[in-house]
């Protein structure tokens, strides 16, 4: 049996603290390359937003990171070097009782509950200062207040209605444009109206950090500002039927100017369906025989004045 009322009956010797400190050390420097590293590993941040979720995510990560690598270190040690004689086959010292140890492993887990809950409602606070929201409810009014002007914006530009449906989604501009991919004006508040028109679904930008549920019969007022030009991937969130992983689109982040030049061009467009890719999917599989599993046939693809390029890369 191995015995440990020599280590745990005095104080730890110089040494010993020596090492815990140096290893202590150790596991801070990797935890914060750690939680470094993290930024890398998430889309590139293209929202006032995502900057606060991000290093929200990196302080998870350093901590983490630090309680892993610190536990497979007494882990490793105890089995390195603090292992039973061979053939020794009787329990090791009972450590019931031990009230410094019960207390300290009380304290060490509350203070980093604390520390990760303290810092996720200052998030919170500023991503609610940034884009807050308003659910109206009841089919009827939410409606209404979903028509254009019929809730004005709180700066910025819009309100944009987006219309999420089993599978596509769908835009509609201030000035009736309609779209199936959304365009944005660069570190400018664009306000929208979110709307389901059959069941639940999620309006989700991976590069924007935010994701917003989408429920039928109620109309949401969301806001958010992006801070970065590019082409990115706006997802559903929210799984809703059999062509769900089919219902994205893209998100275009342009400068003011363009964003303006591009709203003109549009309503100068006729319309014409949009791309769905449920649709010619669905189509396919009803000219092979109708073969595979039950599924609700995808609503018709919305007649807008600019359709998505399927071709077209994006950044996220």
């Amino acid at each position: 049996m191995t015995d440990l009322s020599a280590a745990s009956a005095g104080p730890l010797r110089p040494r010993t603290l020596g090492l815990v400190a140096i290893a202590l050390l150790l596991d801070g420097v990797a935890s914060l390359r750690m939680a470094d590293w993290s930024h890398q590993w998430l889309p590139l941040p293209a929202s006032a937003a995502a900057p606060y979720v991000d290093d929200l995510f990196a302080l998870e990560t350093g901590i983490g990171t630090f309680i892993f690598l610190g536990c497979v270190s007494v882990i490793g040690w105890t089995l390195l070097f603090n292992r039973a004689p061979k053939y020794d086959m009787d329990d090791g010292d009972p450590i019931e009782g031990n009230l410094r140890l019960e207390i300290t492993w009380t304290i060490i887990p509350l203070v980093i509950v604390m520390l990760i809950a303290w810092h996720a409602i200052r998030v919170s606070d500023t991503l609610a200062t940034l884009g807050g929201k308003v659910r109206v409810t009841g089919t009827a009014e939410a409606m209404a207040l979903a028509e254009p002007g019929g809730v004005a914006a709180a700066g910025g530009f819009g309100p944009i209605e987006v219309i999420g449906r089993q599978w596509s989604w769908e835009f509609v501009y201030p000035n009736g444009v309609h779209s199936t991919e959304l365009h944005l004006p660069l570190n400018l508040r664009s306000s929208f109206h979110l709307i389901a028109t059959d069941v639940i679904h999620g309006f989700f930008i991976p590069a924007f950090r935010l994701k917003q549920d989408m429920i039928p019969g109620s109309v949401i007022d969301y806001s958010l500002i992006p801070t970065r030009e590019g082409r990115y991937r706006l997802r559903d969130s929210m799984f809703s039927g059999g062509y769900f992983s089919s219902n994205q689109t893209d998100v275009v982040v342009e400068s003011e100017a363009n964003f303006q030049r591009w709203l003109e061009q549009a309503a100068r467009q006729p319309l014409k369906p949009g791309y769905n890719e449920a649709r010619l999917l669905y189509e396919k599989r009803l000219a092979e025989g109708d073969r595979g599993w039950a599924t609700v046939p995808p609503a018709p693809p919305p007649l807008v004045h600019v359709s998505t390029d399927p071709a077209a890369v994006h950044v996220s």
